[in-house]
C-alpha cells in the first residue's frame, strides 16, 4: 500500500496534463463542433426566450406538476403536440474563467480518486504498466461513464457521447501515464 500523501505530485501533474489535453481537444481540434446543432432562427428564439426572464437553471417542457398530472389528458395532449425539450439557461456572461477553474478542480478530484484506488491496490515500486492500467481504468470511470446516462435519460447526442468517450480515454491514459511515471519506488 502506498500512502496517498506520497501521490500529490502525480495527482496535480496528471490533472494539469489532462487540463492541457482538454484545451487541445476542445479549442484546437474540430471534432466537438458537432456536439450541438443550431436552430433555424437563433435570434428569434433568443428574443422569445428572453421575454420570460428565466433565471439560470435547467428547464423541462412540458413539465408535469406531479405523477398524477403525467396521466391527465391535458398533459398527454401537450406531450403529443410538442415540442418536448430540456434547456439549460446560463448566466449572461462571456468569461470562461470560473468554468475552467471548476474543470481543473474536477480533474484534480478524478486524479485524487484514481490515485487513492491505486494507492490501496498497488505496492511501492509497482511496474509502470500495472500502475498505469489501474489508474487509467479508474480515471476513465471518472471522466466518461456518467455521460452515458445522459444519452439514456436525456436523449443527448450519441455522437457527442462517443466523442467525449474518446476524449476521456485520452485523459485516462494521460492520468495513468503520469502516475506510472511518478509512482513511488519505495517509501
Amino acid at each position: 500500500m502506498v500512502p496517498l500523501t506520497s501521490l500529490w505530485t502525480p495527482i496535480f501533474l496528471s490533472a494539469f496534463v489532462v487540463f492541457l489535453a482538454s484545451f487541445v481537444t476542445h479549442m484546437l481540434l474540430t471534432h466537438h463542433r458537432a456536439d450541438y446543432r443550431a436552430v433555424p432562427d437563433e435570434d428569434a428564439l433568443m428574443d422569445a426566450v428572453r421575454t420570460f426572464n428565466l433565471p439560470p437553471g435547467d428547464y423541462l417542457v412540458p413539465r408535469p406538476k406531479d405523477m398524477a398530472d403525467m396521466r391527465s389528458p391535458e398533459f398527454v395532449a401537450k406531450m403529443k403536440r410538442g415540442p418536448r425539450f430540456m434547456a439549460t439557461i446560463f448566466p449572461a456572461s462571456v468569461g470562461m474563467g470560473p468554468q475552467l477553474a471548476q474543470w481543473f478542480l474536477f480533474c484534480v478530484v478524478v486524479s485524487l480518486f484514481a490515485g487513492y484506488i491505486g494507492s490501496r491496490s498497488l505496492p511501492p515500486g509497482a511496474e509502470y504498466l500495472r500502475v498505469s492500467q489501474m489508474v487509467s481504468a479508474t480515471a476513465f470511470v471518472g471522466y466518461v461513464l456518467a455521460r452515458w446516462s445522459d444519452v439514456i435519460w436525456y436523449h443527448k447526442s450519441l455522437g457527442s457521447a462517443v466523442r467525449f468517450t474518446i476524449d476521456g480515454l485520452l485523459y485516462a491514459f494521460l492520468t495513468g501515464g503520469v502516475f506510472g511515471w511518478l509512482w513511488p519506488a519505495t517509501l
